[in-house]
């Protein structure tokens, strides 16, 4: 059902048992400004939400960053020049 702001305030009760049966629509001047739904409506909404929400590459980074500073960790990687690279060798080959 849709109510208005005024109409939701002096049949708040109502409202609130109308919930059971479907999300109800508050409006203010023909545009919508709420939504009022059960409470378990609600968790299942934060549960998505929050599975829906990822870490991105730069926080995955800065936690491995950290980690390694509380491990006191040092990452080893050999010189560039020491490891093949068949890339730039294709290259090379195809130089003039």
């Amino acid at each position: 059902m849709n109510w208005r702001i005024a109409e939701a305030k002096q049949r708040f009760s109502e409202l609130i048992h109308a919930v059971t049966k479907e999300p109800q629509l508050i409006y203010n001047r023909n545009q919508l400004v709420a939504v009022v739904v059960e409470a378990e409506m609600f968790e299942e909404f934060l549960t998505w939400r929050n599975q829906r929400e990822k870490i991105s590459l730069a926080d995955a980074f800065k936690e491995l960053r950290q980690i390694a500073t509380e491990e006191n960790y040092i990452l080893e990687v050999p010189c560039r020049q020491d490891r093949l690279n068949p890339f730039a060798d294709a290259i090379d080959d195809f130089s003039l």
